[in-house]
């Protein structure tokens, strides 16, 4: 590589590095708003009985969560359409939503978040717990959630996994005197949003 080569990879290279640091330095600080994209969100469950596990989904009606990495501050509201709730067999499905999910008096399930915690990166990988108030069947139950989180631009990408114990939620145990389910359902979530820069302030939590 002769040295006009060089000095033009190495121009390359530190404009590259200059984006990403003012990248960095327009959002450390800042209030950021993450709109969820319900059709680019994926949210399974698994039930597990003695003879086999029940895999369904729900879909996401909306959802947006704000924060501020550097405070903790959050706030926003995440909607579940718990009446979406499919596991690909009609009776299951009447019977779950009827007796056990109650979706006619309880349509949806929220997540309001009030709290985050960890190292924020604007671009790249990071990981972050997220502390917040899960409402399902009409009661509130305080859950921290860990996110690893993808953020390409102005997207952002994250997963997460929860253990609900809808039993001791107060909701119905489908098992009967054969057969024996799981009084905990397992939730897989990957959702996808749209992330921006906001001028008002998420409130942070004592």
């Amino acid at each position: 590589m002769n040295n006009r080569l060089r000095r033009f990879a190495f121009q390359i290279l530190l404009a590259a590095l200059l984006v990403g640091s003012l990248a960095a330095s327009d959002t450390a600080g800042q209030d950021l708003a993450v709109q969820l994209d319900p059709e680019q969100t994926k949210i399974a469950f698994t039930l597990g009985d003695v003879l086999h596990t029940v895999h369904g989904t729900f879909r996401l009606k909306s959802g947006t969560i704000q924060f501020n990495p550097t405070t903790g501050a959050a706030n926003g509201l995440v909607v579940v359409d718990v009446t979406s709730g499919d596991t690909g067999n009609n009776s299951r499905d009447r019977k779950m939503h009827k007796e056990i999910l109650e979706s006619t008096k309880y349509p949806d399930a929220t997540f309001t978040p009030n709290k985050v915690s960890g190292q924020f990166n604007p671009q790249g990988a990071s990981t972050m717990e997220v502390s917040g108030i899960f409402r399902l069947h009409g009661g509130d139950h305080p859950v921290t959630l860990t996110f690893p989180i993808q953020v390409s631009g102005n997207t952002m990408t994250m997963t997460t996994h929860m253990v609900i114990p809808y039993v001791k939620w107060g909701m119905k145990n489908p098992s009967t005197f054969i057969l024996r389910v799981s009084d905990k359902l397992d939730l897989d979530i990957k959702a996808t949003g749209h992330m921006t820069a906001t001028g008002t302030q998420a409130t942070a939590v004592k």
